[in-house]
């Protein structure tokens, strides 16, 4: 069992940046990949950004290349999101979650296993 608490969400103007955290239980941290998903207003869970189990590894969305930034520190036991350039549009509950097979490159929410409760970002334009 895994358990993820996400914090770092806000309200942020249009241009503005904000860096998400999760803390992640267990000291098996390390062997998991790690994703990042958002859930705007009416919308479908969508994938944000993953990350392999060493950091080597790294996936984005179109939608958020180039802005936002995936990280991870082991020895925290912590994945980081840093999001600059925030657009209202990237309005959203953002959510941690494990990958723990190798379907994790699917990048599909269903191919992941633990999820933290959300953190609300909310850009105003």
């Amino acid at each position: 069992q895994v358990q993820l608490i996400e914090s770092g969400g806000g309200l942020v103007q249009a241009g503005g940046s904000l860096r998400l955290s999760c803390a992640g239980s267990g000291r098996t941290f390390s062997t998991y990949a790690m994703g990042w998903f958002r859930q705007g207003p009416g919308k479908e869970r969508e994938f944000v950004a993953a990350i392999s189990r060493s950091g080597i590894i790294t996936y984005y969305a179109d939608s958020v290349k180039g802005r936002f930034t995936i990280s991870r520190d082991n020895g925290k036991n912590t994945v980081y999101l840093q999001m600059n350039s925030l657009k209202a549009e990237d309005t959203a509950v953002y959510y941690c979650a494990v990958g723990q097979t190798t379907e994790w490159h699917t990048l599909k929410p269903s191919a992941y296993d633990y999820w933290g409760q959300g953190t609300q970002v909310t850009v105003s334009s």
